[in-house]
């Protein structure tokens, strides 16, 4: 019971910790953009197209928030309507070229804003670190269809 209890504990301090350093490097970038644009981006980036009711559950909003979400989106050129390939009715919302520059940018500007809490670290931390983000997408992906795809993108980063 008491390993049980000891990840129990890690994994509340994980989910703490992480939405800490979410929060301060989107502080320190400076940006006024919501943090729904950028997970709504992350979603159909790693994802795919997908219909707004489904996008709105993955980023968590409300559908007719997303409905307006997507509408800015669309306007910047960061995202666009497709087809359904299920439903000739339908449509679904699929990121475009500048919308992945867009969040890739985003990613990279967070990435930096982080950099001084993280630049003395030394070789073994950050390996311990690249393992670390390795086995986190690992165990979300095996359990997370959603997430299918973003492993990729660490072993990219790894080498």
């Amino acid at each position: 019971m008491a390993q049980r209890t000891d990840l129990h504990t890690l994994l509340g301090d994980l989910v703490q910790a992480n939405s800490r350093l979410v929060r301060i490097a989107a502080q320190k970038t400076g940006s006024t953009e919501s943090s729904a644009t950028w997970r709504t981006l992350g979603v159909l980036q790693q994802s795919g197209p997908m219909r707004v009711g489904e996008l709105a559950t993955l980023s968590r909003v409300a559908q007719p928030t997303m409905t307006k979400l997507v509408s800015g989106l669309a306007e910047r050129g960061w995202a666009r309507r497709v087809a359904d390939p299920d439903d000739a009715r339908a449509a679904q919302i699929a990121v475009t070229a500048a919308g992945v520059a867009a969040v890739d940018a985003w990613r990279d500007e967070l990435a930096s804003a982080l950099h001084p809490y993280f630049a003395d670290l030394d070789a073994g931390e950050l390996d311990a670190l690249r393992r670390t983000v390795a086995l986190l997408q690992e165990r979300v992906e095996l359990n997370d269809p959603v997430a299918a795809g973003t492993h990729n993108r660490t072993k990219e980063l790894s080498h």
